[in-house]
């Protein structure tokens, strides 16, 4: 019997949501781990990620398109650029997550899409409509009334979005696999990585740390990549416009977590710049007057 066209639909709207809702937990994951160096726990992140991968490429019969990669000095250019964007950006987040910043984290969050908007008018010279224009006129308005709130701009608020975008930008015009991609960037810094780690006094928190700390580094590896597989598998089966709109699951949960979770400050000057980011999020994704968003 032939599934119906919807049940494919709301199996990718499940994978979407389970990816989306596992990012906006993950500072969760990272509290526990706030005791040890975030360059460590980076380091971690993308060695386990690296050999992860590396499995599932194989398992999944693309090691030939793996290897064409590393034998393709343009793509592999584009992707080690793309590695040291998306590293960055975990960087910043596991940072952000130990010291108390986690509100910052997901004000960046609820940035990238519109930052994406506007960098691809700039870069990849895509035209803006004039709702578009004042979406992103709306968010504007509200990093004004944050820094004018609090007498500057916190950086992980601009270094999350850019860094994500210049990683989208990156991978939207390297022609390669998703899975392949970020097994070729994981492998360009698995080197670097594990000399950092092989520096570590003691072996670092892996070998000289309790058990459960162990098991946690270790356990890296596939927190970062099941997610991504779950997602590539949604983003097969769903409208770009409902993706558009699962992806707010992410910033909206980090948000409660910093706030529930960890009592990080919700002040009145949050309040107002969330609203007008929100105004900006809806005014672009959600339809108006019965038209798709285009």
């Amino acid at each position: 019997m032939l599934a119906h066209p919807w049940t494919e639909s709301r199996k990718g709207g499940l994978a979407a949501a389970i990816a989306y809702t596992a990012w906006g937990l993950f500072p969760l994951y990272f509290k526990i781990l706030s005791a040890v160096p975030p360059l460590e726990v980076l380091a971690h992140r993308i060695s386990w990620s690296a050999l992860l991968t590396l499995a599932l490429v194989f398992s999944s019969g693309k090691g030939k398109e793996l290897a064409q990669v590393f034998l393709d000095p343009r793509r592999l250019g584009g992707l080690a650029a793309s590695a040291l964007c998306i590293s960055f950006n975990w960087a910043c987040f596991i940072w952000a997550v130990s010291n108390g910043h986690t509100l910052d984290s997901s004000l960046g969050n609820f940035l990238y899409p519109l930052c994406a908007v506007f960098l691809g008018a700039v870069v990849l010279k895509e035209r803006l409509n004039r709702r578009q224009g004042m979406a992103i006129a709306l968010v504007c308005a509200g990093v004004a009334v944050l820094a004018s709130g609090i007498g500057k701009i916190p950086w992980l608020v601009i270094a999350f979005p850019l860094s994500f975008v210049g990683y989208a930008l990156l991978r939207k015009v390297v022609a390669v696999d998703a899975l392949v991609g970020l097994a070729v960037e994981t492998l360009l810094l698995t080197p670097f990585c594990l000399a950092y780690l092989a520096l570590r006094p003691d072996g670092g928190a892996f070998f000289s740390g309790p058990a459960p700390i162990t098991l946690l580094l270790a356990f890296a590896g596939p927190l970062t990549a099941v997610p991504l597989v779950l997602f590539a598998y949604g983003a097969r089966r769903l409208k770009f416009s409902t993706l558009g709109v699962l992806q707010y699951l992410n910033p909206t949960i980090q948000m409660a977590v910093a706030v529930l979770a960890f009592g990080e400050t919700f002040t009145r000057i949050h309040a107002v710049t969330f609203a007008f980011i929100w105004a900006g999020l809806a005014l672009y994704t959600l339809p108006i007057g019965g038209a798709a968003n285009r």
